[in-house]
């Protein structure tokens, strides 16, 4: 395979989007700080992805030094995929991604549960987390309430 560090920018923000960008990268990762996984596992933790798609991303992710595979010499063959130090130093940024998300589907007023992110644990459905203002926007977010009641009320008395 080509170097993939030839391919990577310069800008340390945008080198690490690309690394941990792709459909599945951060679920595998997210899947892999439990503990090694086979590809069985992580088709199954993923059900979605193509085992195409599965495989790729695990090629690059070890490519970029995320994860390593180790080959078992048995029949039928075994092939385990573990997160590395540098892939595990993205727990504290997948996890970070995980509470955005939920902030991100409570403001935009989504009723469906998202999964919840709590390594170790199975996912299980939880409501979005509320809305967390910016700092020194306080009156702005009392000023939408105001309004989202105002309209609320106005739309139960016609």
């Amino acid at each position: 395979m080509s170097d993939p560090m030839k391919r990577l920018p310069e800008l340390p923000a945008e080198r690490a989007l690309k690394v941990i960008a792709g459909r599945w990268k951060a679920v595998i990762l997210y899947h892999l700080f439990e503990g090694p996984k086979r590809l069985s596992e992580l088709k199954r933790l993923a059900p979605n992805a193509s085992q195409k798609v599965l495989i790729q991303q695990l090629r690059e992710m070890e490519e970029h030094g995320l994860l390593e595979r180790e080959i078992f010499r048995q029949v039928p063959p075994r092939v385990d995929y573990t997160a590395t130090a540098l892939g595990l130093s993205l727990e504290p940024v997948i996890m970070s991604l995980c509470d955005w998300g939920r902030r991100h589907a409570a403001e935009l007023g989504e009723r469906d549960p998202v999964l919840e992110c709590v390594v170790g644990r199975p996912a299980r459905r939880v409501a979005p987390s509320p809305p967390v203002a910016p700092a020194g926007s306080a009156s702005r977010l009392a000023e939408q309430r105001k309004v989202s009641r105002a309209t609320n009320a106005l739309a139960r008395s016609s």
